[in-house]
């Protein structure tokens, strides 16, 4: 099954900003466009939008004028339903409620063919429920872009329990000939992005509600040493609250109240004051003219050890020891080689994130993982109430001395980056266990959905199989509510070898 040809006219319902930047990446593709939406005007004010996006990409030279006046005639708002019979494709993308969404598509059975792909854009509800109301399911698939459509690769093409595979493959090879990357899923509550992508946020919420770290600590965190485009909570800033906590909302009840999807109480009394953000003007920050952003907590400068002690190779640490050994600190190894831990002259430990607290032992200082520690600007530290300040001040000095910014947060199990690497490893894992998607489209659709510096497979495939749940199994350990318990797909990836498939 190939692309729907160029000569077909494709159908948007729907003209807010997400239909009409789905119309505009159909019609530069080529297709004839039609544009409807129920209230009255609407569909003739979006195309006059989408001529306007058209003028400033010739004026940035991403199209040429014959092109742009050729898009112009191919694109026709209709008044009426009626007006998209003999489309090859509707795509709609009106408000998320599903009585709507199924009104409109019984209605659209009446005016297109049988052989009309219909497909919808949503992002939270169940493609399988709004394709349940029409007569021929078989041709109904989602097709979820992600705002804003012309720039962003990424689209989920969302297969429902009825979804025809002959429909879902000429849906997928259409996204492609529109110059999009596309990846196939399974209809699952939230997809692959929005279902993999919760601990990303729900992680820094939790650090945040346990009061360890404020959002300006535990985002430059995320950045520096994680290496994410943006912290959790200035991307939730920008995304809205509300819009981020319907998604969490919707998701932790498709998944019958999962612990693990639990949506966060510090974000619920966020959207109920009304701040909702950037469009608010004030979220988690405040973006207000004139408003200060506050700067993340960075320790003063201390006196790094003149030596440390290497017990084991540091595990995914283990570069730290060469940039230990460049900045002119001795490294003395250990008789044990096992472990991931670096012992300080004050006798204590500093030891990389694996679950457990500070507070269990009598001198222990954490240190987060990092996507890169030759590269990331900041490390954090956490300690316990207990652990001695000698102990805490060479750790610090130690990756000052590294050239790293030193965030001493509370002592919280698996820190900040580690917990959210985990947890999101251990979502992907049972995703495709269940068949939601592949590997690599789950890799392809958390790089390119929501920005990660690595998909969650290549993150495993780095700190090995069995790295995120023996983490989790210490948060489990530590915090038994059943949000970090690994998932059965997760300790059988863990035990699984790469020569899995030839063992009877």
């Amino acid at each position: 099954m190939t692309a729907l040809d160029l000569s077909s006219p494709v159908a948007v319902v729907g003209t807010g900003t997400m239909g009409q930047g789905i119309a505009q990446v159909a019609l530069v593709a080529g297709h004839p466009v039609r544009l409807y939406d129920a209230a009255p005007g609407l569909a003739r004010k979006a195309a006059d939008a989408i001529g306007s996006r058209l003028d400033r990409l010739v004026q940035k030279e991403r199209l040429t004028a014959d092109e742009r006046d050729a898009a112009r005639a191919r694109l026709t708002p209709v008044d009426d339903l009626s007006g998209l019979a003999g489309c090859s494709l509707v795509v709609e993308a009106v408000v998320e409620r599903l009585d709507v969404k199924q009104e409109l598509f019984r209605a659209l059975e009446d005016v297109v063919a049988d052989d009309c792909l219909l497909a919808t854009n949503t992002s939270s509800l169940s493609v399988t429920a709004i394709g349940g109301a029409l007569r021929v399911p078989g041709r109904f698939v989602g097709l979820h872009f992600f705002n804003p459509a012309p720039l962003l690769p990424l689209v989920e093409v969302v297969s429902g329990f009825a979804t025809d595979v002959d429909a879902a493959t000429r849906a997928y090879e259409t996204a492609r000939a529109w110059g999009k990357t596309p990846v196939a899923c399974a209809d699952t509550p939230g997809f692959i992005v929005n279902r993999v992508a919760r601990p990303f946020y729900a992680e820094a919420f939790a650090v945040y509600e346990a009061q360890a770290a404020d959002p300006a600590t535990v985002d430059a965190v995320l950045r520096e040493s994680g290496g994410f485009r943006m912290g959790a909570f200035e991307l939730t800033d920008l995304i809205g609250q509300d819009v981020n906590e319907s998604v969490t909302h919707s998701v932790w009840q498709a998944f019958f109240q999962d612990v693990r999807f639990r949506p966060s109480l510090a974000q619920r009394r966020l959207v109920e004051s009304g701040r909702l953000g950037r469009k608010t003007g004030h979220g988690w920050y405040d973006h207000r003219e004139g408003a200060e952003r506050p700067a993340p907590h960075t320790a003063e400068p201390a006196e790094p050890p003149a030596y440390v002690v290497a017990e084991g190779g540091l595990g995914p640490a283990a570069e730290l020891l060469d940039l230990i050994r460049e900045a002119g600190i001795e490294v003395r190894e250990a008789e044990e080689d096992e472990g991931t831990r670096l012992v300080l002259p004050s006798g204590g430990q500093l030891v990389l994130a694996d679950g457990q607290l500070a507070a269990e032992f009598a001198d222990v200082v954490y240190f987060d993982l990092a996507l890169d520690y030759r590269r990331a600007t900041r490390i954090a530290l956490s300690h316990a109430g207990h652990t001695s300040a000698k102990t805490v001040a060479q750790a610090t000095g130690l990756f000052q001395a590294l050239g790293k910014k030193v965030s001493v947060i509370g002592d919280v199990p698996g820190m900040i980056v580690a917990r959210t690497v985990a947890r999101i490893i251990d979502l992907a894992v049972e995703a495709v266990a269940q068949g939601v998607a592949t590997e690599e489209d789950v890799d392809t659709a958390m790089r390119l959905g929501v920005n990660y510096p690595l998909g969650p497979f290549e993150w495993s495939r780095r700190l090995g199989r069995g790295w995120a749940g023996a983490l989790l199994d210490e948060m489990h350990e530590v915090d038994p509510c059943g949000r970090y318990a690994p998932s059965l797909a997760l300790y059988r990836y863990a035990c699984a070898t790469d020569q899995r498939e030839d063992t009877p």
